[in-house]
């Protein structure tokens, strides 16, 4: 069964990995509750590897101090994520006010997000 991914790549601050997990695992759990099929957030180990191309860190204007994360939500279909990512985003957890004037644990401006199409699973 082909499935469909968000993916996103974005920088985080060294110092605020730890929020950041906080708010990926919170995160991960209501995407899980809608039916995104898996959750991931990844965060940088080899981001520098020799091979001629361009390197996570570049992708997103990575600065002194800041590692990258990669982040991917498998879903059965476009459909599919189309659905499940309105109700995330209607979710109370998602606007609980407690955070609404907290900044981001990363710059928002600097990640690259995208919907895939799945070519080979293997």
């Amino acid at each position: 069964m082909a499935r469909y991914v968000d993916g996103y790549v974005l920088p985080v601050p060294r110092k605020n990995v730890g929020a950041y997990r906080r708010m990926a695992q919170k995160a991960g759990k209501v995407w899980r509750k809608y039916g995104a099929l898996e959750y991931f957030e990844c965060v940088g180990d080899d981001l520098n590897p020799k091979f001629a191309g361009i390197k996570f860190p570049r992708t997103v204007r990575a600065k002194p101090g800041e590692t990258v994360v990669f982040s991917f939500i498998v879903f059965k279909s476009r459909a599919h994520r189309d659905r499940v990512n309105a109700k995330v985003m209607k979710d109370p957890s998602m606007n609980d006010p407690a955070y609404k004037d907290k900044p981001m644990p990363f710059d928002m401006k600097r990640m690259v997000y995208g919907g895939f199409k799945t070519l080979v699973e293997a």
